[in-house]
């Protein structure tokens, strides 16, 4: 399965808005949200190979908000905290949805704790950081793509 977190990786927040978004003023008088047209089709991409799934603080306003703009069907959503939330009360949450099963985590704030979780667990597992300047890339994509089941750890990117 992959977890999809959404701010700093779908929508990157943290400075300049990227080359190749755009913004969009879906929560009035909230800061705008920044799309890439390109992270659609790697999320249809990676459906091809992966069990999709948000794990995101947007919980179903993801599919109502961001999947029509991402050109995608819904995803299913794992429910986080009413927010705000710290970003290590994520983790319980995600542990007990992965359990027995190989998992990749998209994120742009691995806590320790998870990192710890992810070295530990007996299933494979991959942690992707991201950069919540720039968001999802297409390294991060490939390296989504090429990553067997096999092995765990985070990938420094």
């Amino acid at each position: 399965m992959l977890l999809l977190d959404v701010d700093g990786v779908v929508n990157p927040y943290d400075g300049a808005c990227p080359p190749g978004y755009a913004e969009h003023d879906l929560f009035p008088g909230e800061e705008p949200v920044r799309i890439n047209p390109d992270h659609g089709r790697w999320i249809a991409e990676l459906l091809g190979r992966y069990d999709v799934v948000w794990a995101t603080g947007w919980n179903d306003e993801a599919n109502h908000r961001l999947a029509p703009l991402l050109g995608i069907a819904p995803l299913p959503v794992l429910a986080m905290p009413a927010g705000p939330f710290r970003p290590a009360d994520k983790l319980p949450r995600i542990a007990a949805f992965a359990h027995g099963r190989p998992a990749a985590w998209v994120d742009d704030r691995h806590v320790p704790e998870a990192r710890g979780w992810a070295a530990a667990r007996p299933w494979p597992t991959l942690l992707i950081p991201v950069d919540p300047a720039r968001g999802l890339l297409r390294r991060h994509v490939d390296a989504l793509l090429d990553w067997a089941p096999a092995g765990r750890g985070t990938i420094p990117l």
